[in-house]
């Protein structure tokens, strides 16, 4: 083991708790214990996922947090004593990993509900409204401080919570937590003075403005939060630890207004001065340990870090606020293992939190331990998988209900929380299957099959394997993607397969009755109707590559485009971006966190960004377009065109031809590796 990381390995407490290591597994919608968005049940595929954490040397668990009252079918959490009883005869074997277990339980997300389409069709049409109120009961569910608009649609205002609704909630924690520390977990945390979620928006001066004993004054404020950790130490005793999920800075500019790194601007939240004082108030009110990290749902990269934030985003804050508290704090936010290691060892915090690098690879401590390091498949921060909520323009959540439902899954990893469809299983009769195509997709169908018994042969016409990652992962800013890149070819390396480089297969006349997987990608999109089009560079060219001048036309404001323009930006050019739809990234699949980053990233930067417009023409000095206003001349040495992509298979999918990836459907990373472990699963 890397000896930088020896601080990680020691012992510490929460209370007369003592964690066995500082790896601290954050919590994620979708790893509950009991159920997600559905009746409450004890979950047998997030104990499954929390089992293989804790077996895999992680010293402190957090599952997925869990709502006191379950926003579908109205369910107060402690009323159903079967789950408890699961959960207490779980636990043993849980415990025998020598990881401790905390439950996170939430008051719920007020205006940072999540709204879907569907959602705002309940909601408006009073009949409905009315009819689904047993079920979904949005006027509750999304209730908050005050009344304020919701995060992601201004059709469903929330409410006011009553003061007799806070106390039942107050009550509800106080039951739940007593009913845990009698199944034998080790520990409650409270979700969450966090992340601009219900508790955290009682806290927030732009959200309450409420004039009884719950606003106002900062006593007020924090009452609800202080009541509940009182609450439970009444019914569970002063030495059954209680964790606080804490933001230590709200970096919000208003609603739906975030602060990136390093600007200078207005805090309407929680800044620095008011956390100092917040962070003793709650340890001097019962809390054990603080959680922490930085933002608010309206400025979501802080809690959810997208690939452009800079690693370890939050540590010097958490740092900073572990000076004025007594007792233990964990950071969480795109952590990196050895800054951890190096503030533990400084004492400047006491645990290191990690979420997602859990769900690309449960067993990624251990590979630490063991010198593995290039055994890690790695996270690449995309939310593909764990949380592809997405929000444009005119759109509230545009996801699927498939998605709503499963959350924390992996882009990068099949497997994850799907063991019930994901699953390798060993061939009866091993067969020799060529694999056309030596990107990702063909990558993974190749080590699919080999773990499966089967025996892959991959053919990739140019010198190495990577296909259309190559350029995906090419931005300065890409680390993460440039590492599972690596990572795939180590696997062809290690599992010994058959890889044919330099060798193009233009028909399958010579394969004849073999299995053949196809995953020869995709080409670009070229627009031909424009005049001056061939003076313009396709994107992936100008990834793979090829010089631009200083000022530079984006057209395309996709998210391919907007990662181009952004790479652009860092490099010092001069950039214009010209979409044709009502906003940027607005497609199915980016997160929210992901796409409000780049789009305040360029209002912050003043780049110049044409939505509704079309390009007209290409010109050696300009290009023309045009839009409601009438046509515009914008000036530029060069032009990247993003205007999407076309399958291009070799063949049509039968009998014992396979189409994966974009040679069968434009996609993402997910759509790909998913798609390419399916189809290995049923040869």
């Amino acid at each position: 083991m890397n000896k930088k990381l020896e601080p990680l390995f020691t012992p510490w407490k929460i209370g007369n708790v003592e964690i066995k290591n500082r790896f601290v597994l954050t919590s994620m919608g979708g790893t509950n214990l009991f159920g997600w968005m559905e009746i409450n049940h004890f979950d047998k595929e997030g104990a499954n996922f929390i089992m293989n954490v804790a077996k895999n040397n992680c010293g402190l668990v957090l599952p997925g947090c869990q709502p006191v009252y379950n926003p579908m079918f109205g369910q107060w959490l402690y009323k159903k004593d079967s789950m408890f009883r699961d959960l207490a005869a779980w636990m043993p074997e849980f415990h025998k990993t020598g990881a401790k277990l905390f439950i996170q339980l939430t008051a719920g997300f007020g205006r940072s509900f999540t709204i879907s389409p569907m959602m705002e069709k309940l909601y408006t049409s009073p009949v409905l409204r009315v009819l689904s109120k047993p079920f979904m009961d949005l006027d509750k569910i999304t209730a908050t401080a005050s009344p304020t608009p919701n995060r992601w649609s201004d059709k469903v205002p929330s409410r006011a919570l009553t003061v007799e609704e806070i106390h039942e909630y107050v009550e509800a924690f106080a039951k739940t937590a007593k009913k845990l520390q009698e199944a034998g977990v080790d520990g409650v945390e409270v979700h969450a003075v966090h992340e601009g979620y219900l508790l955290d928006q009682f806290t927030l001066g732009y959200v309450n403005s409420r004039t009884d004993e719950y606003g106002g004054s900062f006593e007020n404020r924090y009452r609800f939060a202080v009541e509940i950790v009182q609450a439970i130490k009444k019914a569970c005793g002063k030495d059954f630890p209680v964790s606080l999920r804490y933001s230590v800075i709200s970096k919000t500019k208003g609603f739906r207004q975030g602060a990136l790194p390093d600007e200078e601007y207005n805090e309407v939240g929680r800044n620095l001065e008011e956390s100092e004082r917040a962070a003793k108030y709650l340890q001097d009110a019962g809390y054990d340990m603080l959680n922490c990290d930085n933002g608010t749902y309206d400025a979501w990269y802080w809690a959810h870090p997208p690939i452009y934030m800079p690693d370890n985003c939050n540590l010097a804050d958490v740092e900073h606020i572990r000076k004025f508290v007594d007792i233990p704090v964990v950071c969480a936010g795109k952590l990196e293992p050895e800054a951890a290691a190096e503030s533990v060892a400084a004492g400047k915090i006491d645990g290191a939190g990690f979420a997602r690098r859990f769900l690309a690879d449960t067993e990624w401590i251990t590979k630490l331990i063991e010198n593995k390091d290039e055994d890690i498949r790695p996270c690449i921060l995309c939310h593909n998988g764990c949380f592809n909520m997405c929000h444009y323009e005119g759109v509230p959540n545009d996801q699927s209900l498939h998605d709503s439902l499963h959350l924390a899954r992996c882009a990068v990893n099949a497997e994850t929380m799907q063991t019930d469809r994901h699953f390798i299983k060993q061939t009866s009769s091993s067969k020799k299957v060529i694999i056309i195509g030596g990107g990702i997709g063909g990558m993974e169908a190749a080590r699919v099959l080999k773990l499966r018994g089967h025996e892959p042969v991959i053919y990739e016409k140019s010198d190495k394997l990577g296909g259309t990652f190559i350029p995906a992962s090419a931005e300065s800013y890409k680390g993460k993607l440039r590492d599972l890149l690596a990572w795939y070819r180590r696997q062809m390396d290690e599992m010994n397969i058959e890889i044919h480089l330099n060798e193009k297969v233009n028909n399958l006349s010579k394969f004849n009755g073999q299995e053949v997987i196809i995953a020869t990608g995709s080409k670009a999109r070229v627009l031909k109707s424009i005049p001056g089009y061939e003076k313009m560079t396709e994107a992936c060219e100008f990834l793979n590559g090829k010089e631009v001048g200083q000022r530079v036309a984006v057209v395309g404001g996709g998210l391919t485009g907007c990662e181009i323009a952004y790479e652009l930006c860092l490099a010092g050019k001069d950039v214009t971006i010209v979409e044709m739809k009502n906003d940027l990234v607005a497609q199915t699949g980016v997160c929210l966190a992901n796409s409000s980053y780049l789009r305040e990233y360029f209002a912050l930067h003043k780049v110049p960004v044409y939505l509704n417009t079309t390009l007209k023409e290409v010109k050696d000095a300009s290009i023309i377009c045009k839009n409601a206003g009438g046509e515009i001349e914008i000036p530029c040495d060069s032009v990247i065109s993003s205007a999407g992509y076309i399958p291009t298979p070799l063949a049509q999918e039968s009998g014992k031809v396979h189409l994966v990836g974009d040679c069968r459907e434009i996609g993402n990373l997910r759509s790909v590796i998913w798609r390419a472990y399916e189809v290995a699963m049923n040869i």
